[in-house]
């Protein structure tokens, strides 16, 4: 009976520190960012997590490329001159962050896989769907999430 309770001991201080471990890698320093890039409300909070509040200009998203908003889970391009698209930032693959935009390609780090600019749709595997389509508004050099 010792060796079954040192088990539990030794099983159970291995699990509360994997769950240390995995909150730390949640962690972000992205909020002191979105407030700097968005601006912060009255309440001091970023805007565009508000629905609506600015999230880009127009100026910051490059042609054929785009930007990802981490805190917002959206990555906006500019396929063509200026036509803005805003998708999912979430890898369909496996749920990764995608990291760029260039070549109008979203490209996400994990393994690989590479999306339209345009539309969204696979250009390079192992992801088989495509980014969700978000809802933004441009409106003169203002980009909100609709």
């Amino acid at each position: 009976m010792t060796d079954t309770t040192r088990r539990a001991v030794i099983f159970g201080a291995g699990g509360a520190g994997l769950a240390v471990a995995l909150s730390a890698c949640g962690a972000s320093d992205g909020d002191a960012t979105a407030s700097a890039d968005q601006g912060t409300s009255q309440d001091g909070q970023p805007q565009a997590a508000q629905g609506g509040g600015e999230i880009a200009k127009t100026s910051d998203i490059p042609q054929g490329g785009g930007k990802v908003f981490k805190d917002q889970d959206v990555v906006i391009t500019q396929p063509e001159a200026g036509t803005f698209k805003a998708f999912s930032a979430t890898c369909t693959h496996q749920g990764c962050p995608v990291a760029s935009v260039a070549n109008n390609e979203i490209v996400c780090p994990c393994h690989g896989s590479k999306f339209s600019a345009k539309d969204g749709a696979v250009t390079n595997g192992p992801a088989t769907k495509p980014l969700a389509e978000k809802s933004i508004t441009v409106s003169g050099d203002s980009i909100t999430l609709a």
